[in-house]
Formats: structure tokens, sequence, C-alpha cells
């Protein structure tokens, strides 16, 4: 890196400075817990803001009944809420619309991690302060460090208390933070005094969250959140502007590793000194020339390595450099590291002379970086490579060769040439050495040529020997030159590799997102996806997804690949637990594939695997390129599955609004006649035959269940049941439903098998009525001519249930849940014999709502169905409780 470099503005702070360009800012006053005053530090610093003449609006506060805070809100504007009907009640919610509508120059909005009512046009708070800022509207907050997404499951790991709603990071990240702290004691004794929550929940609240330990944990979590967000904020910022230095407001580490044995210490060693720091911290492999002389072995440990720091959580790069201080020095300023972890080379002394001591550069190279030398465990020093044989092929005989080329026309020549100009034919050997072979063979060719010029045209030719001293000077002239253009032309070949080096990655990235963007289906996409990863890695490649039936595999290449059971549990366990599994990680190392899992911030959608025909894992310089283009097909993918989730909503949205439609005008069409049938009976009875009115009654009760019946189910459907629960009596209650389904029933013989003394249970009397009787009316119409049906209630160890027994053909055999489905028609079920398909689907519905579970199967003896309803033990009325 050059000091231009090093005094240019970084490109991605300022396009993340840009996109900040018009929008509001947004504060967040962050506490450690409830109570510790946030909403009242922020109306304190909005009626100070307004009293500097700025137009500030109350968007909405919630002030939990405290007095204090209430006394804030006087002197302000206060925007009226917006209400919103939701299952009979009325709740109020903040006016989005109107504050964009008034465009206040501020907002005060608490509670940023609120759950919004059911019909608002964003599920959360954070969304409508997005669109608030989005808008150029300020907007202050309050937040407790609990809701922060990233710190949820550590809260929950010591408080026992898991809060479900969360704020994403990235709503943080440009956001001005203010912690908002008071003493864990302090805080006790407000709780106490009733200033945080009511009596009854204060004390209970003391002896759970409100711990003095929790407090000190939920403090600390708030400290280090405030100042990883400043620590990225001014990160950001002297990157946009170009300022140099480390600004080691906090620690930040780079761990170097390289391809010598013991680089698994050196990182883990990385982490462990990161953790007591509580640092960020990055593992980084610089690519020198020599890179390209790995061998398997060296490439193997290097990816090994650097999965393994990617594992313990750092942040991993790969980048070509000349050397590797130019390299190092580069991250380090990028990343604006303040310590520097590299192991101590077991190199041999004679690469150390040749090369110089890479710790030594390293610590003289990197002012104001604290520079950690650990040994390398467990390794040796590295046995020599075996040298080469030299062949006329290699580069060092194409060097030799072209300086016997140059020495044959110098002596060809040398009638017509003085000796100084022969001097110069040199010049081109050397140059092309170094150009094309690298430094050394450009060296070694500055040195033969050196010597061939001295033994072919110095006088005494044919010697070693200068008898003039203006040959001297010539002879070191052409050294020195040899040396020098050799240096400087293997510098710009080594420029050159790196600059293709990256322009082939940057181009392999924005191929793969051209052909990921063109593509219009999932299968396609898959497929692409699989084959771009093949081609540019020279890999085998399979991506799977998850199924009810465990991993399946989406797409591959070559299409013909297959998966053993050990693969198949590999990609299971990286699809569940969003881990790299299989060869080269730590788990299922026995699979032939590495399965890398395809994820978005919130969930696992798929995993891809690559396996090579050698064995061999994938080289650690193309890691970073195989994570981006990982990343990209993960963002595509999810794209793709919430335009079908918006398809299918919206397919939905329409099915409901046809069926609410349907419902509606089979319901108001059909209630007139039936109201007018069974209005007009008594008045038939006196003109017809007691036949034709029982026959009249009877279809026009059954034409009454039937429009009951659909609009249970639209009422089932819509969420719209109205539960009121009471102790009933099973007895009496199966008495009236025998009743109303008695024309149902006729010639049946009933027989009730119930248990004496069965406890009462907590239902709805009017939905188990309707589920008795959709029962009853199914087994009637289904029992053969001139049985019996039994009605059984048993008293379980943790339950109680109440089966009705019917005697006839019985469910088809391994279906027996089909019949619960709404409109599904089933030989042996009430869907053929003038069923509607919904008394069933009905009872269903109705018991899952009250909190029972009902079930069918086939009843051997005597051979028939069984339909049984679970009454789990919570709902089952205590003996002590019956009596009072």
């Amino acid at each position: 890196m050059n000091a231009e470099d090093e005094q240019r503005p970084d490109p991605e702070a300022l396009l993340r400075a840009a996109a900040q360009e018009g929008r509001g800012r947004l504060k967040v006053f962050l506490g450690a817990a409830p109570g510790v005053g946030k909403t009242y530090e922020m109306l304190m610093e909005g009626a100070a803001r307004a009293r500097d003449g700025v137009d500030v609006v109350v968007g909405v506060v919630e002030t939990h009944g405290r007095a204090e805070t209430e006394a804030m809100t006087r002197g302000l504007t206060i925007m009226p809420r917006r209400e919103v009907d939701y299952e009979g009640r009325t709740l109020t919610e903040m006016d989005l619309d109107g504050l964009i509508a008034r465009r206040p120059q501020l907002v005060l909005v608490d509670e940023l991690a609120h759950t919004n009512a059911p019909g608002s046009r964003h599920p959360k708070r954070y969304q409508d302060v997005e669109e608030l800022l989005a808008a150029g509207i300020d907007v202050f907050s309050t937040i407790n460090i609990q809701h922060i997404e990233s710190l949820n499951d550590v809260v929950a790991s010591f408080t026992r208390v898991r809060v479900r709603e969360t704020v994403p990071d990235k709503v943080l990240e440009t956001a001005e933070i203010e912690v908002v702290d008071i003493p864990p004691d302090e805080l006790i004794e407000r709780l106490k005094d009733g200033k945080v929550y009511i009596p009854h929940e204060a004390t209970r609240a003391l002896t759970h969250f409100f711990s003095k330990s929790n407090l000190s944990a939920l403090r600390e979590l708030a400290l280090r959140r405030a100042a990883q967000a400043v620590d990225a904020q001014m990160l950001d910022y002297v990157r946009s502007h170009a300022l140099a230095g480390n600004w080691a407001g906090g620690e930040r580490i780079v761990v170097a590793v390289s391809e010598l044995p013991g680089g698994d210490f050196l990182v883990r060693a990385a982490k462990r000194i990161a953790d007591s720091l509580r640092a960020p911290w990055t593992a980084v492999h610089v690519e020198t020339p020599r890179y390209a002389d790995f061998g398997p072995e060296e490439h193997r440990r290097l990816a090994a390595t650097m999965n393994l720091a990617s594992r313990l959580g750092a942040q991993v790069m790969s980048l070509p450099a000349p050397t590797v201080l130019q390299g190092l020095i580069s991250v380090l300023a990028d990343v604006r590291a303040t310590q520097l972890i590299v192991g101590k080379s077991n190199r041999s002394r004679w690469f150390e002379l040749r090369h110089g001591s890479v710790v030594d550069r390293v610590v003289r190279g990197t002012p104001g970086v604290a520079v950690h030398v650990l040994p390398m465990e467990g390794t040796s020093p590295s046995p020599p490579r075996p040298r080469k044989p030299l062949r006329f092929e290699s580069a060092y005989g194409w060097t030799l060769l072209m300086i016997a080329a140059v020495t044959g026309i110098g002596l060809g020549l040398s009638n017509w040439l003085q000796v100084g100009n022969v001097a110069l034919l040199y010049l081109v050997p050397v140059l092309v050495a170094a150009s094309i072979f690298g430094r050394w063979p450009g060296i070694t060719a500055g040195l033969v040529s050196s010597l061939a010029y001295n033994f072919f045209f110095l006088p005494p030719t044919g010697t070693l020997t200068v008898s003039n001293p203006e040959n001297v000077v010539t002879l070191v002239v052409l050294l020195t030159v040899a040396l020098v253009t050799s240096h400087f032309a293997a510098r710009a070949r080594v420029q050159a590799d790196i600059a293709a080096s990256s322009a082939r990655q940057n181009a392999a990235i924005a191929g793969f997102s051209r052909q990921l963007t063109a593509t219009g289906n999932d299968e396609e996409l898959m497929q692409a996806i699989c084959a771009e990863v093949a081609r540019l890695f020279d890999v085998r490649t399979v991506l799977l997804m998850t199924s009810p039936d465990g991993p399946t595999v989406r797409a591959a290449w070559p299409p013909e690949n297959h998966l053993g059971a050990i693969d198949i549990a590999a990609a299971g366990w990286a699809l569940e637990n969003g881990l790299p599994a299989g060869r080269g990680s730590d788990t299922l190392t026995s699979s032939d594939w590495l399965f890398t899992p395809l994820k978005t911030a919130n969930r696992t959608l798929g995993t891809i695997g690559l396996a090579r025909d050698n064995g061999e894992p994938l080289r650690s310089d193309k890691l970073p390129l195989f994570m981006s283009l990982i990343d990209q097909a993960s963002l595509v993918l999810e794209r793709l599955q919430l335009e079908g989730q918006m398809r299918d909503v919206a397919q939905l949205r329409e099915r409901d609004r046809l069926r609410a439609a349907l419902l509606s005008s089979v319901s108001h069409d059909l209630r007139t006649p039936i109201t007018s049938i069974l209005t007009a009976v008594p008045g038939l009875r006196q003109k017809a035959t007691p036949a034709l009115i029982d026959t009249v009654e009877s279809e026009a009760m059954r034409l009454n269940r039937f429009v009951a019946n659909l609009l249970d189910m639209a009422r089932v459907e819509a969420g719209a049941l109205k539960l009121g629960i009471e102790a009933v009596d099973l007895t009496d209650a199966v008495a009236a439903a025998v009743h109303d389904t008695r024309l149902t029933l006729e010639g049946h013989e009933i027989k009730l098998d119930v248990s004496p003394g069965l406890a009462l249970v907590r239902v709805d009397p009017q939905l188990f009525h309707h589920c008795l009787i959709n029962l009853l009316d199914n087994a009637g119409r289904y029992a053969d001519p001139g049985t019996a049906i039994t009605i059984e209630g048993r008293r379980l160890p943790d339950a109680l249930t109440l089966s009705i027994i019917d005697q006839g053909p019985g469910l088809p055999v391994g279906r027996e849940r089909e019949v619960f489905e709404t409109f599904l028609r089933l030989e042996g079920s009430d869907r053929v014999k003038g069923g509607t398909g919904l008394g069933l689907a009905i009872v269903k519905g109705f018991a899952e709502a009250m909190g029972l579970s009902v079930s069918a199967a086939n009843h051997e003896n005597p051979h028939g169905a069984r339909f049984t309803l679970r009454f789990p033990e919570k709902l089952l009325v205590r003996e002590s409780e019956a009596a009072a």
C-alpha cells in the first residue's frame, strides 16, 4: 500500500455516508432493564429541543401510570393515536400517516421493539420508525438491551426470561446511542417503591429478573453494546474521511496465518485473546508469489486453519500482495487494528538470511500496533523441499538458452559493434526472464550475463580476468542494471498478477450475479448455482433443501450426483445448525462432501455441498470468493421464496374473499326459505298427513344444520370464535345432544357407557354441543340399520376421553386423519350419504379452539368407526373446585 492509497477514502464508507443523506437521524436511549429512566430522559431532551425552537411531536409514549413521566409530556405536542379494532377490543397505535403528513422536525417514539396491532401497515414499531427516517424526520426512541436480536439468547441464558419482541441489530448501526444507566441497588429500590411495576408484579420481579446479579450483567451488556456501536461509527467516519491512525478507542485484533503447521494453535490463541478483551478479530492470509509453489498438503492445512477461524467467529480475509509485510500493513490499516498476532517461524537460517525475518519486518513496519509473537506449538522445522531437477523446459533453462543466444549474436556482430554496445544486448534476457519467470530467474540472468560478457568479450577473452579498469565499470554497471531491472520487472509482474487475480474474482462475482438474476424459477436458479460454482472452482456440487422427509437434493452438477447416508446426515446437520459439516469441517468428517449452509439473517434456506475427485478441500485463496457467491445465492433464493410467498398470500386473500362471499350468499339466501318452511309446519299439521309433516320438518332441520355448519366453518377459519368456558357435566351434555339428533338416530339403540363419577370439564357449552351433534349425526348416518351406537367415557391417568362408536363400514385404512379435512369426501365418513364435508372439520376446529383433541380410528369388535374427544388434565375440574 502506497501513501496515496492510505490517504484515499474508503469507497464503501462513502457509499454508506451518502445513503444517509436526506434521511432523518435516529437517537436511541438504551437501558439495561425497565425502570432505569429511558422514557423520562427522552422526554426531557425532547422538551429541551422544543424550548430551542425545534418542532417536537410525541408520536407515542408509554407512561405506565408513572406520574413523573406523565408530567414530562405536558407542554409537548402529542399526536393522537390511531384506533384499531381487534377481536372486539379497541387498540391504539402510533398514527404514522398523520406524522408523515405533519412532518415535524423531531418525533418521540417510545418502545422501539413494540409489536403493532394486527392490521397496521408494519408489524413492528421499528419499521414505522424506518419510514419516518426515510421521510427525513428525526426520531428519538427507547429500547432495553434484552430486545436487541443478537443479545436475546445471551440475556435469556442468565435471566431465564426470553423476550419475544426484538429489534434487528442493523437498526442501531447508524443510530446515535445514549446509555441511560443507574446502579442495580438504586433500580431495586425503585422497584420496591412501586416506581417500575405495581406492588404484586414488583415482588415477583425481584425474585426473578431483577436480581442484582442479573442487573449487573445486563448493565455490562448495555455498556459494551453501546461501545461497539460507537466504535463502528467512528471507524466508518475515519474511513470515509481517510484519516490516518489506529483510533484505538477499543481493541481490534488481527491474526496472520500461513501454510505452516501450527496455524490452528495460533487461531485458538487469538480467539482467547479476543474473548478476554471482548474485541472483534480478523484472520488474514497474505498470498505472496510463493503461494503458487504450495503443494496439496499446504493448501489443505491452510484451508483447515481458515475454516477454523471462521467457525470461531473471526472475519476471514485472504488477499494477494507482493510481500507478507505489505499485505499485513494493508489489512491493519483497513481494520484499524491495535494488536497483531503472528507465529514464530521455524524456517531454516538460510531462509531467514535469504528473505529476512518476517517477524522483525512486521514489528518495524507496523508502528502503533502491539505485535504478539507466539510459538507455533507442536511444530517442527519444515523439511526442505526436494529441489526440482533443472530441465531444459524450466525457467532457468529458458533463461540460459536466451543468454546463449544473445552471446552467439554478440559474437557474430563483434566485428561491427563496439564491446560496450554488446553489453546492452544482455539486458534483453534479463528483462524477459524477470518479467516472465520472476525475480530469481531475472537475477540469475543478470549474474550469468555478466560472466558471459566478461568471458567472451572483455580482454583477455576466454578468462574471467579484466585487464582494463574501464571494463570493470562496464561490468559493474551491467550487473547493477540487471539486478535493478529484474527487481522492478518482477515487482511489476507480481502487481499484474495481483490485479489479474482481483479482476478475475470481480468478473466471477459479476457473472454469477447476472446468471442468478436472469433465472426465473427455483429449479433453474438452483441448477444455475450448482453449475456456476462447479465451473468456477472445478468441483462437484449438490444443493439440498429441507423437506418433510429430511434433506432433499434439488440440484446437482454433474446431474448424476448421488449422496450416501453419511452425506445426507452431514447435510441435515448443516441445515439444522447453520454451520459447515462434512470433509474439511469438524463435524461428520467421514463424508466426501463439504456442506456449507445458505443462510440469511433469520434462517437457513438450504445447503450446498462441494466435493473433489481427489478428495482435496477448497483452496484457502478461493474461500472469500466462495463465501461471496454463497451470500449472493442465499439472497437470490430468499428473494424468490419471498416472491412465491407473496403470490401465495395474494391467492389466499382472493380465495378467502370468494369463500366469504360464497358463505355469506349461501347463509343469507338459505336462511329465508328455511325460516318460512319452519313457520309453515304448524299450519300444515292441520291439513297434511303426519308422515309428510315429519318429512318437511326433518329436511328443514337438516337444511338448517347445513347452513349452521357453513357459518360455523366460516367462524373457525376466520378465527372469530368467542369462547365462554364453563364447567360442563358430560352426561348432561351427551343427553342434550342425543335429544337434538333423535331423528337422525331413529332406529339405533343408544348405549351410554360412561364411567361413574367422571369429573366436570371446562369447555364452551355451545361449541361442545355442536361437536357432539356432528359426531352423533355422522354415526347415525353411517351405522348399519338397527345397530347400536355406543357413547363411552373413560378416565385416564392424565386425561379424560369421550368416544362415539358406530357399527358400520368404518374408515379407509391409513386415511383416518383425512376425515377432518374440509370438503374432502372419503368413503366411510360423513362425506358421502348426504354429507357436506363440513361436520367433522367443524368438530376438529371447535375442539382445538377449546383445547381438546379429536381423533378417528376403526373399531374392530364390533366393526365400525370410533371418534374420540380427549380432554387434557388442565381442562378437568377438581373435586374441591366442583364442591366450591
